[in-house]
């Protein structure tokens, strides 16, 4: 009986390697299918006539070199993909972990993550009503504990800020899962000119709270929420019969009702991140962004959610997916991902990988994860591995 074994490779690096079937008469054993895979098959005459142990030894040899040699071809051809990260009021120690996960599931991606310095801890708050002595003590001693831990974080992360310049330039997309601080002028400097010169962006939920009074970045989102955004900061985006409208009511922007499941209605069906999804998908329990607001300069929206008032919502088609030109470069921009329940969804997996994809290239190519359990009546999970859960 044949054994058969397939290994991916490249023609090219077949036809070098092509030398080492050739020993010991393997040629004849040896072809490429149609799918660009090596077969090499071993039966029993071939094995008795130049001897068992020389026959595995040089076959292993040759397979392993033909396994290198693909596995750096694949690397080579993967998308470079660095997520920012390390403060935010959501829980990045956990989501920034899954969003790498499925970017790399993808089998598109190759992904590293650039942490910033520590962000110090919000005080603690003092207990509702008149405080009893024994209350006040205790308030009074994690005020205490809280100054010091403050101090020793600022310090550090003052030394941190000055030696953290993550190199834009060596990825083709930065995906921002960052909420915190204002990066050192020289970083947003070299941030601006990456994004302006073609580099891809792709920002993430709470991403879009970042940053409010840094003019550029509210133009390479759109728009966001929060910060002290209000009226000034530009229109909110409504959807109203069939376009882009945009609202200059006075008020703040960001805000959102309870998390819960909610649709997501397509909006643009030809645009290579939406095309081939339903025109309606359930989303696993999420925030749902709403009254958000900026520049909207160069926006398109790519698909929208009903905020419902029973949830707390604004009663209005709120964007979910966006993208924007800025300069060279694209954005893409999803206001999904609020943890992991809401990243488990296979429609904010599907997305995010595609949209990550765009952003880079401007095509979508990627096959995985499949779309096709995404249906209106009920929302798909992928469950994400407990080995990536537990790296929090």
């Amino acid at each position: 009986m044949n054994v058969i074994m397939m290994f991916p490779i490249n023609t090219t690096v077949f036809s070098m390697f092509s030398f080492a079937a050739r020993l010991d008469n393997l040629s004849q054993h040896c072809n490429l299918n149609a799918n660009n895979a090596l077969l090499v098959l071993i039966d029993k005459e071939q094995t008795r006539r130049i001897g068992m142990s020389k026959y595995w030894r040089l076959s292993f040899a040759v397979i392993c070199t033909f396994v290198l040699a693909c596995t750096s071809l694949l690397a080579e051809d993967r998308l470079k993909v660095l997520i920012v990260t390390g403060q935010n009021n959501h829980n990045w120690k956990e989501n920034s972990p899954i969003i790498k996960w499925i970017l790399e599931d993808s089998e598109r991606f190759t992904v590293d993550m650039s942490v910033t310095p520590e962000s110090a801890p919000n005080a603690p708050r003092p207990p509702k009503g008149t405080l009893t002595p024994e209350q006040k003590k205790e308030y009074e001693v994690k005020m205490t504990e809280w100054k010091e831990k403050k101090a020793g974080i600022e310090k550090a992360s003052e030394e941190g800020w000055k030696t953290w310049h993550p190199k834009f330039s060596d990825y083709d997309v930065v995906l921002s899962d960052y909420n915190g601080k204002l990066w050192p002028d020289e970083i947003r400097a070299d941030f601006v000119q990456y994004v302006q010169n073609g580099g891809g962006l792709v920002i993430v939920h709470a991403a879009d709270n970042s940053f409010s009074e840094w003019v550029e970045y509210n133009e390479m989102i759109g728009v966001g929420g929060w910060g002290g955004r209000n009226e000034k900061s530009g229109p909110m985006i409504r959807w109203k019969d069939g376009k882009v409208v945009f609202d200059t009511t006075p008020g703040a922007g960001g805000t959102h009702g309870k998390q819960h499941e909610f649709l997501v209605e397509t909006r643009d069906a030809e645009h290579p991140i939406m095309k081939g999804l339903p025109a309606k998908w359930k989303h696993a329990t999420d925030e749902l962004y709403s009254k958000l607001r900026g520049p909207a300069k160069n926006l398109a929206v790519l698909a929208t959610s009903f905020a419902d008032p029973a949830q707390n919502g604004t009663g209005e088609n709120e964007p979910i997916f966006m993208t924007i030109a800025y300069g060279e470069g694209r954005v893409f921009h999803t206001v999904l991902g609020h943890g992991a329940v809401a990243m488990a969804g296979l429609g904010f997996q599907v997305t995010l990988v595609r949209g990550t994809e765009w952003a880079a290239t401007g095509k979508v190519t990627v096959a995985k994860p499949d779309p096709k359990n995404l249906s209106a009546d009920k929302a798909a999970i992928r469950e994400i591995p407990a080995s990536v859960l537990e790296k929090k």
